[in-house]
């Protein structure tokens, strides 16, 4: 099985997970905030409140830094990304067809 790799959410350079990311974290790449709601395994855009854990407090802006206690930093293999990248080119190819 192969080793997850994680990603900042802003520009994708591969972070060094060897230590917890801390509220104040930032991309080494691209300065952006690690410890945001679009970094986190649980947010989802289509589940009430853009997060698939029962969170009580609103998260208005899910690019900065916030104090949310659920947070889970997600991975991804290179597997999840061939497979995404795969589904992607398929639906361009498809809407090419229909035009």
């Amino acid at each position: 099985m192969e080793d997850p790799k994680y990603l900042c959410w802003k520009c994708g350079h591969e972070l060094d997970m060897s230590t917890k990311v801390q509220r104040r974290d930032s991309c080494p790449s691209c300065d952006a905030d690690l410890h945001v709601c679009k970094n986190c395994r649980f947010w989802d855009p289509g589940h009430h409140n853009e997060c698939r854990e029962n969170v009580e407090h609103f998260v208005r802006d899910r690019e900065k830094a916030n104090f949310c206690m659920s947070f889970t930093f997600k991975s991804t293999t290179d597997a999840d990304r061939n497979e995404a990248e795969d589904a992607r080119s398929k639906l361009e190819a498809l809407f090419k067809k229909l035009k």
